[in-house]
């Protein structure tokens, strides 16, 4: 039997956090299975209660809406529901790459102004390295331990203080440029992206999704976690995405819906799945980096349903263009998702849909952020006139699909995850003194991309690649570390004296980098 999604609820309500309470109170969903990890799981009636209490408990001890609550804790429910609890509070979650070092915790910290910390045992140590005089850090057992009566009705009070405008999460992204930042979205965005995702992917309460990616990512929190937790659906929180575990989770939670990137379905092609792991299959997710039709068609052969390819940014929340489950179209990223407005920039600045008209992917609506915190010149720069420019060149076709046709920025985008060349070389420049680096995107069969670096040696610095790659691996994630590092006596350059990226790029593609 199907039963009602947050859409049906005639005019839906203004924030999150509101959507939140009044869905998983509604007599039709109380007895569903909201979350599972294998090991425990949740009704709609127990996640109502668990998050309300948490709220309420945090409310309590000081928080207000809008303060940033920075999250570091292992891949768990615990996390999942701190995370849900802290919205639910008006706090403006900020979840941290688990096992960050300390330098560059501190940092992300300081840039985002977060008053709270929340750690698990496996972030104790880190936790007590850091030194912010102004940070309240506390672990989320003590927090758990706290939950004191009344604390439910205070929650409830508190809720009439949160407003549409209210920050309500915060997503690292490093973009094209620079050190990361800090993307800030409210609760009217984080809700309207859920509904656009509920309508164009028929989520309902007869799904359930296998949720494998990180929820520091903007995909595995707002698509895998607020959009189906809004629709009566079941997300099954696994440990992490490994390929060789793929067939025992699908033989063992039968999913209707899996979600993840190129990467994830190119490594899954050589598992074996059981033909009833696959049964209850409807529809495989696929978004954050571009796929070839040649994957895509082995995915859908693999799996046996529609793999659905969709496109968004940190920026304006998450997903704005998807393919319908039921009419994919290889190739296209879909059409365009109920509350967002995309359109094309061409050369002279105009905005158009016109089929067959090529131009920069702009992205407008309730779902684009407030801004990159703290840096309003980089904010001006990104949205214009209230459009976002992507970055990504596009067309659209006669039935409205879009088509990415090129990339207008030099993100290097490995597994899903945007890599800043800029940063990359930063690090690799002020850690070695080498006179000048240049880091390009390789393809990659497996994850897409990888970072490759161009490296000048100064004169009287004799440093080797080995060097290289670990500098980057003590500052950075290990992500950002170069595939390969090649040694020249020069970079190329423009004719105005700009490295000249689109050379070393070519050399790359054409095997001739040494």
């Amino acid at each position: 039997m199907r039963i009602p999604t947050i859409l049906d609820a005639g005019d839906p309500p203004a924030t999150l956090a509101h959507a939140m309470a009044s869905y998983w109170r509604a007599e039709q969903v109380q007895s569903l299975t909201a979350l599972s990890d294998g090991a425990r799981s949740l009704t709609y009636a127990q996640l109502e209660a668990r998050t309300a209490r948490l709220a309420a408990t945090l409310r309590m001890r000081g928080a207000a809406p809008g303060d940033v609550l920075a999250i570091t804790m292992r891949r768990s429910l615990d996390a999942v529901l701190l995370l849900l609890a802290s919205v639910r509070a008006g706090m403006c979650p900020c979840v941290l790459e688990p096992m960050l070092p300390a330098e560059e915790v501190g940092e992300r910290l300081a840039l985002v102004g977060a008053r709270w910390l929340a750690f698990d045992g496996d972030h104790r140590t880190l936790a007590g390295a850091l030194a912010l005089p102004a940070l309240d850090a506390f672990e989320f057992d003590a927090l758990e331990a706290a939950d004191m009566p009344g604390n439910v009705v205070t929650v409830e009070h508190a809720a009439n203080g949160i407003a549409p405008g209210t920050r309500a999460l915060l997503l690292f992204t490093s973009g094209s440029t620079g050190r990361p930042k800090a993307v800030e979205l409210t609760q009217a965005a984080l809700l309207n992206n859920a509904l656009g995702v509920i309508a164009h992917s028929e989520l309902g309460n007869a799904d359930r999704l296998l949720h494998v990616m990180p929820i520091y990512h903007t995909n595995g929190v707002n698509n895998q976690l607020f959009a189906p937790l809004l629709a009566g659906a079941c997300v099954v929180f696994a440990e992490r995405f490994r390929a060789e575990d793929m067939p025992g989770l699908m033989a063992r939670h039968r999913p209707s819906i899996i979600t993840g990137v190129p990467t994830m379905y190119s490594r899954m092609l050589a598992q074996s799945f059981e033909a009833q792991a696959l049964s209850n299959l409807r529809m495989a997710r696929c978004g954050s980096a571009p796929i070839t039709e040649t994957l895509h068609r082995q995915v859908e052969q693999k799996l046996g349903c529609p793999l659905v390819v969709s496109y968004g940014l940190s920026e304006a929340t998450c997903t704005s263009t998807m393919n319908p489950p039921a009419a994919r179209r290889i190739g296209s990223v879909g059409t365009v998702l109920r509350g967002q407005r995309v359109r094309l920039r061409e050369a002279d600045g105009s905005l158009t849909d016109t089929p067959g008209r090529e131009g920069e992917i702009c992205i407008g609506g309730p779902s684009l952020m407030a801004g990159y915190l703290g840096a309003p010149d980089a904010t001006s720069r990104a949205v214009v006139d209230g459009w976002l420019g992507t970055g990504d060149l596009g067309r659209f076709d006669g039935d409205g699909y879009l088509y990415v046709t090129g990339r207008i920025k030099d993100v290097i985008i490995r597994g899903g995850e945007n890599l800043s060349p800029l940063l990359i070389e930063s690090v690799i420049v002020s850690q070695t003194r080498v006179a000048a680096c240049c880091v390009v995107g390789r393809a990659d069969r497996d994850l897409g991309e990888v970072p490759v670096a161009f490296v000048v040696r100064g004169g009287e610095v004799s440093v080797d690649a080995a060097q290289v790659c670990d500098a980057v691996r003590r500052k950075l994630s290990r992500i950002y570390v170069p595939q390969e590092v090649f040694f020249v006596p020069a970079l190329p350059e423009t004719a105005v004296g700009k490295v000249d990226r689109k050379v070393l790029a070519a050399r790359v593609a054409q095997g001739v980098a040494a």
